[in-house]
């Protein structure tokens, strides 16, 4: 059944199932076995180790009212699990591979008789999210649970021991100068940004993040030079020299939407890139080869710098990666650089913000975070310098009415969605687990 989707096996009498339907669907998404006499999860399902993941799309997994005693670690090897039904069976246990399913969403283990008691409490009245971070700790109340335990405790007893000394106060003007950063979601936005990617950047450059981000102010003194510093910064540092992630910044006044995120033979792609003419893709690497030649020549050294050190990132490729606008324009060509046309300049206030990678998309939300924090900083920076000002009206229309200082006025971050071309969901940037990585620093009204 190479097209199947959906299997439906609930309320029979089957003890097992066997490998075989792995490779007879494949394109399978959801398997519904309830209801009968499994004994084993995944059980004999997975067929051996082979080039291709099994059920790769499989995103739910229904196997409630069984007689389940293991569910085996190689859970883990279903790359698309998003939702998992266990609940009345026989297990006594939950392996801690559980953690490493990297889209599981929702998970039911309530009914079953866990010698971990309390897990067993926890999977009667806690979100998945907090049971898959207790099961990555070590479980059971030893090991790394039993110390991230025991650093809460600590921390607690510095809290209250701070607060008894009057250091407490202190802690509350911390708390009170953290970045602000408000979330506007989708749902609450009367023309969220979209972008749609096309199949074949799977092979190319397959993983994009973006977001819009409203109210920075670049127009005083030196703002935009930091801004850009900051940038660069980002991709020597975290981006690891593009080789990890590349960042995009754009105007969103002059992005053109809805945005495509696909790719262009070398010979087609055009591009008017930052203080250049337009031109094609091939010419554009020809030319910045022949520049970092001459570079190194009048330098006399062997490492080229700025924009030629990256040229290498696309060698081999057939194609190249890159970001439509609505009119057909390409205003992102990563890893190298992005259009003319949406140049981030000091009169910008709104911000098109866009990550992308050839390792992870966990690495673009990581990078997204950071990028987000550095901008938040550089807000600050320039609001306390008394290179601008906020509107005390915005502040209130976002926050309510209260006493916020005025150099404390929260950027709005919008959500975007990337979309395949179906229209299925593929990222949303900012979700409720993102921004974590920077927690500490920001504070996000969602």
């Amino acid at each position: 059944f190479p097209q199947l989707r959906s299997l439906n096996l609930s309320g029979n009498r089957l003890r097992e199932l066997g490998p075989g339907l792995a490779r007879a669907a494949p394109q399978l998404q959801e398997l519904l076995l309830s209801g009968n006499r499994l004994r084993a999860l995944p059980g004999g399902l997975l067929p051996p180790a082979g080039p291709a993941a099994p059920f790769p799309l499989l995103s739910r997994l229904d196997a409630a009212d069984n007689e389940v005693a293991e569910l085996g670690a190689d859970i883990a090897a279903l790359p698309a699990l998003k939702s998992l039904d266990v609940a009345n069976n026989q297990l006594r246990e939950l392996p801690s591979a559980l953690a490493d399913c990297p889209r599981l969403k929702e998970a039911n283990f309530r009914g079953n008789q866990l010698r971990d008691k309390r897990l067993e409490k926890m999977v009667n009245g806690c979100q998945t999210k907090a049971i898959l971070e207790y099961l990555r700790a070590g479980g059971r109340g030893k090991g790394k649970a039993e110390s991230a335990r025991e650093e809460v405790r600590k921390k607690k007893r510095e809290k209250q021991q701070k607060k008894d000394s009057g250091d407490g106060e202190q802690d509350e003007v911390e708390e009170a100068s953290r970045l602000l950063v408000k979330v506007l979601h989708v749902s609450e936005n009367p023309a969220p940004l979209v972008v749609k990617v096309s199949p074949g950047v799977r092979d190319v450059r397959p993983f994009i993040v973006c977001c819009v981000l409203k109210g920075v102010n670049l127009k005083p003194g030196n703002a935009l030079k930091r801004f850009l510093s900051v940038q660069t910064k980002l991709h020597e540092d975290i981006c690891e020299r593009r080789t990890a992630a590349t960042i995009a910044t754009h105007d969103l006044q002059l992005v053109k939407a809805p945005l495509t995120y696909g790719i262009q033979p070398p010979d087609e792609l055009k591009i008017m890139p930052l203080g250049r003419k337009e031109i094609k893709a091939k010419d554009l690497l020809r030319q910045l080869h022949l520049e970092a030649e001459e570079q190194r020549k009048q330098k006399k050294r062997q490492n080229v710098s700025g924009l030629h050190k990256y040229l290498q990132l696309l060698d081999g490729k057939d194609n190249y990666p890159c970001l439509v606008d609505a009119e057909g324009a390409v205003i992102s060509f990563p890893p190298i650089t992005n259009s003319e046309k949406t140049k981030i300049r000091k009169e910008t206030r709104d911000l098109f913000l866009e990550v992308t990678s050839d390792t992870s998309l966990q690495i673009c939300k990581d990078v997204m975070d950071t990028l987000i924090l550095k901008i938040a900083e550089l807000n600050r920076f320039t609001l306390e310098n008394k290179e601008g000002s906020g509107s005390d009206t915005e502040l209130d229309a976002l926050c309510g009415p209260g006493s916020l200082e005025p150099g404390n006025l929260p950027l709005v971050l919008e959500q975007v969605r990337v979309v395949d071309t179906d229209g299925n969901l593929k990222v949303l940037y900012p979700s409720k687990t993102d921004l974590a990585t920077v927690s500490s620093l920001l504070t996000v009204i969602r």
